[in-house]
């Protein structure tokens, strides 16, 4: 037998996020997780002063999308919605459905009442400009505009 070139430990890492990647896909796993958890990335501008979260949410009516803030956490919830089969035998399923809540802790307080939220081609943006003074203990929800194509 010849021998076998050890791997490299880029390749090694590579092999195993691969495997873990796989994993999820094996029904037994997949079968565990309720729902999808949309991605999230959210930062901070100074010009203007104002955090911005970027949610990618596509296939998913923005009018059902619920947007909380309160304190230093926004709420995001929805659901993304799998239509009836009409008799058909699915080959592959790998696009997630479901409900979905996703909670995002602010570095500054906020005014949410100033705060706006945009639904475009999949993408919600939600925009909030950084409170010079604390704003009262109060919830506010956040309605969704919606522009161009809903990305389903």
């Amino acid at each position: 037998m010849p021998p076998r070139d050890k791997p490299s430990p880029g390749s090694l890492s590579a092999e195993i996020e691969e495997l873990f990647s796989e994993l999820w896909q094996v029904p037994r796993f997949a079968g565990l997780r309720r729902g999808f958890r949309p991605n999230v990335d959210s930062y901070h501008t100074d010009e203007p002063h104002e955090l911005t979260v970027i949610v990618e949410a596509p296939g998913i009516d923005p009018a059902t999308l619920t947007i909380v803030v309160s304190e230093r956490t926004l709420v995001i919830a929805g659901e993304r919605t799998r239509e009836r089969s009409g008799g058909r035998v699915y080959q592959q399923m790998e696009i997630e459905y479901g409900p979905f809540q996703r909670q995002v802790r602010l570095t500054e307080d906020v005014e949410p009442d100033r705060a706006r939220a945009r639904y475009e081609q999949g993408i919600l943006t939600i925009s909030l400009p950084v409170a010079e003074t604390p704003p009262a203990g109060q919830r506010y929800t956040i309605t969704v505009e919606s522009g161009g194509a809903s990305g389903e």
